[in-house]
């Protein structure tokens, strides 16, 4: 389908919603799948009501100190979402329209204790969190800002500063309907920031990902922003290749909107003013106005799930309503046994996973020496000179990237080694995953479950790259890194003379090769660990889903005759062909 028509497409799901709603109500069905299914069908369709008729959400994305409210500011050209707060005080915000400006905080109790706008700053949240009863799950501000009639905005904390707020971020990821990405040009994209980018934004249907490259104001030239944002649009069309990215100071738009003393102007205010203004455009033309088409998208998409979902119960049941109660009966007794050597021959395929993992970290160590040593020359490289026998990078140009280009380097690298193993992971998982289920008999619920589960071991080992190697110390910042590879990149910033910056890094040159590879092999071990105990959840889970559908099919044709009940599900298996044909329809456009 080329033309997307959201009006036959809400006519589609529609029809899609009446034909579970009669899957729900079949007396029949439910009396012989039991209340499990029914309620399973309940859950989608609240799910989707709430989906269907929500705010349509924007959520503000970033690490800490990126600028993330003072760009909600700015688009709402007053000042709104609380700024200038510490990691302790940061809490989830949710703005959104009302006819009065107001705020209250809504604690994890279910509690809701009402606060004055001059309550949402550092100082005042510092006291005040100290003395409500629980914790704050998030503020709720209301304010009559003119785009929060079409829109709820909701700022998040840094990325990398409150683990403990992860879940909550998590969920507000989940249902977005667009991304703003907020980054500093003086903080070029830090390895974790890629990293959570290619793991947590880039797996998602998102409406529209803006990247925005905050706080252009602070450099000193147009050339300096037209390099910085080369490195942004690179990175960004790496990981996430449909993303918008501008170039903006929040700051400044803030004070323009509010008629107050402007950024001093360092010849490149014209840029990232008419760079905030062309964001705001495409806010306006591809989120505003087509809110609703991107909603539904998100509906069809939910149905897709569903639909699977629904689909693989029904056929495993199917399945097993065509044995007698005999061989239905034999099969259950058979079965403790069968899973007891499943979960043997689990134990015999753990020693070839193994030997794959130790493989991978053997070859990603190999590519790393490789790596280190071209490197080297690189480094060299950075004092060629030319024909001329002048420096072909000037001190300034030194002083200012080199670091972060050895930084980015290194971390590209290793990051680069996890990626090239990323399918053969994949591929070792599904294979053992699907023998388990296949044996178990139940391999179509199996594949509705199983991408979740590999997609879970490639987040957790994302995050541990993260911690383990990919956080550097740049520019200042102190992100979490190995403490014996920090103390070696600690002495390259730590001198004083920048134009020593080459030297001492080649210094420090073994003792860094030293302990990335040491690194490598830690997050390999690690990974192999998770990947076991993956295989060993999906074993449980496939073993107890398995259980309790034989139970339930025995107890279904002590009830019902294997006529009545394969002539009830292929009915209900029927009834899904008209979804699955109507989804079909929108695949691409999704």
């Amino acid at each position: 389908m080329t033309d997307y028509n959201n009006s036959a497409a809400r006519r589609d799901i529609d029809r899609i919603r009446e034909i579970f709603r009669k899957l729900e109500q079949n007396t029949e069905l439910a009396s012989i799948l039991g209340h499990d299914f029914t309620d399973s069908l309940a859950e989608w369709n609240a799910l989707i009501d709430k989906r269907s008729s929500e705010p349509f959400t924007l959520v503000i994305l970033g690490d800490f100190k990126r600028g993330k409210s003072t760009i909600i500011n700015a688009l709402l050209g007053k000042e709104t979402a609380p700024s200038n707060v510490s990691p302790e005080t940061y809490t989830i915000n949710e703005i959104s329209y009302g006819d009065k400006r107001s705020a209250e905080a809504v604690l994890e109790n279910g509690q809701r204790k009402q606060l004055e706008l001059s309550d949402i700053t550092r100082d005042r949240l510092e006291v005040l969190m100290k003395m409500f009863p629980a914790k704050v799950e998030y503020l709720d501000i209301k304010d009559n800002a003119e785009i929060l009639k079409e829109i709820r905005i909701v700022d998040t904390p840094g990325l990398s500063d409150l683990d403990d707020l992860d879940r909550q971020v998590t969920e507000y990821l989940v249902n977005a309907d667009a991304i703003m990405y907020a980054a500093s040009c003086l903080l070029p994209f830090s390895e974790s920031e890629q990293i959570y980018l290619a793991t947590h934004v880039q797996p998602r249907r998102f409406g529209m990902l803006y990247v925005l490259v905050n706080m252009l104001d602070a450099l000193d030239s147009q050339t300096d922003v037209d390099k910085i944002m080369k490195r942004f649009k690179a990175i960004s069309e790496k990981i996430v290749p449909n993303s918008f990215v501008y170039g903006i100071s929040g700051a400044d738009e803030l004070r323009r909107k509010l008629k107050q003393e402007r950024m001093p102007d360092k010849g490149t205010r014209e840029f990232y003013e008419t760079q905030f203004m062309q964001f705001e455009m495409s806010l306006q033309r591809d989120i505003i106005l087509k809110k609703d088409i991107i909603r539904t998208k998100r509906v069809l998409a939910m149905m897709e799930d569903m639909t699977a979902e629904t689909g693989a119960k029904l056929h495993m049941f199917s399945e097993m309503a065509e044995m007698d109660y005999k061989k239905l009966e034999a099969k259950e007794r058979d079965f403790d046994e069968e899973c007891s050597q499943l979960s043997a021959a689990l134990e015999e395929c753990k020693p070839a996973l193994h030997l794959s993992m130790t493989e991978m970290q053997q070859q990603a160590e190999t590519w790393m020496y490789e790596f280190f040593a071209k490197l080297r020359v690189s480094i060299l490289e950075c004092r060629a000179k030319d024909e001329n026998g002048e420096d072909i990078y000037s001190s300034e140009d030194i002083e200012k990237y080199f670091y972060s280009y050895l930084m980015e380097k290194v971390g590209e690298a290793y990051r680069t080694c996890i990626e090239y193993h990323r399918d053969r992971v994949n591929e070792l998982v599904d294979s053992l995953s699907r023998k388990l289920a296949k044996k178990l008999g139940i391999e179509d619920l199996s594949q509705v479950t199983q991408t979740t589960s590999v997609d879970r071991i490639m987040r957790s080992l994302g995050k541990n790259v993260t911690r383990q190697v990919m956080g550097v110390k740049l520019f200042g910042t102190s992100e979490t890194f190995p403490p014996a590879t920090m103390s070696a990149f600690s002495k390259i910033l730590g001198r004083k003379k920048q134009t020593d910056i080459i030297d001492i890094a080649l210094e420090n040159y073994d003792e860094i090769r030293s302990n990335i590879v040491k690194d490598i092999k830690t997050v390999y071990q690690d990974l192999e660990v998770k990947a076991i105990a993956q295989l060993d959840s999906i074993y449980q889970y496939q073993a107890e889903i398995g259980k309790e559908a034989l139970g339930h099919a025995k107890q279904i044709m002590e009830s019902y005759s294997g006529a009545q009940i394969g002539k009830t599900l292929h009915e209900a298996l029927d009834m899904l062909k008209e979804p699955i044909e109507l989804l079909e329809k929108y695949r691409e456009t999704n």
